[in-house]
């Protein structure tokens, strides 16, 4: 099954709308797309929907659903925030993500800009990323309970500017140690951890999250896995995912998880 579930569109910070992404959907030859717009947030957020605007996704996703059935199946979903307030019933699937830490009364970004995240690092942490870090992994590991996800997002989008470890070492005990921390809070849940080309896309990484030792410690805590690409430009859909599924066998893996209307359910790589 050729599947992204991880979508944004013009409801939100995509740049096309959700029919634009359908036809390049059906150019791809995809089976299926799930939509996931970022939900409204409780603090100011350019990439959220405004809550006015989400009965008009809902609306959109669902006349798609039904103009296209037969020739794509359409998921309806949100991606929670950690900070987003409760998303209601009746959505197809949630991912959990994290964006941003609270840290001194403000919430800091980290997939904005690198400018600010450094300065936030500065500034809040005296410098000290591994603290960031340790903040950040924190709220991960709560992120199911928080959402009521299914997929937790970018599980280490905070190296999302740490190409090639230029601010911090992603070896370092005390990083490692607030990763598998969040990985075995994770563990059990029933939750699967994506592997995002979404940064790729962007330009700031060469290789999808998580990292390769971080995804050999998911498949050890036997964390199930599913590819998607971040998608907020329909030509990047399907951005990457032979690579991504390579990442997976190599670190382990051989099946991920595709949803259908019967729910999730395993898939070879």
């Amino acid at each position: 099954m050729i599947q992204n579930l991880h979508t944004h569109t013009t409801f939100c910070d995509g740049k096309n709308t959700p029919e634009e992404m359908v036809r390049a959907a059906l150019s791809l030859g995809m089976d299926s797309l799930g939509f996931s717009g970022h939900g409204p947030s409780s603090a100011p957020d350019e990439a959220a929907m405004a809550p006015e605007a989400v009965p008009a996704y809902r609306a959109e996703v669902l006349r798609l659903r039904e103009r296209y059935a037969g020739r794509l199946e359409i998921f309806l979903g949100l991606e929670q925030d950690y900070y987003s307030p409760p998303p209601g019933e009746g959505w197809d699937y949630l991912i959990g993500s994290v964006h941003c830490v609270e840290k001194g009364g403000r919430l800091l970004s980290v997939d904005s800009l690198p400018e600010d995240f450094v300065r936030s690092a500065r500034q809040y942490y005296g410098g000290d990323f591994y603290a960031f870090a340790e903040d950040y992994y924190r709220l991960v590991g709560e992120v199911p309970e928080k959402t009521g996800c299914q997929i937790v997002g970018h599980f280490d989008l905070i190296t999302k500017f740490n190409e090639g470890d230029r601010l911090f070492d992603t070896g370092h005990p005390r990083y490692v140690k607030a990763a598998l921390e969040a990985l075995d809070r994770l563990a059990g849940k029933g939750v699967i951890c994506e592997i995002n080309t979404g940064a790729m896309s962007r330009g700031y990484r060469s290789a999808p999250y998580p990292a390769p030792w971080l995804l050999r410690a998911m498949r050890e805590r036997k964390i199930p896995i599913c590819i998607t690409s971040d998608c907020h430009d329909r030509a990047n859909l399907l951005y990457a995912f032979p690579q991504a599924a390579e990442l997976a066998r190599s670190c382990g893996y051989r099946e991920q998880m595709v949803l259908t209307r019967q729910g999730f359910v395993p898939e070879g790589l």
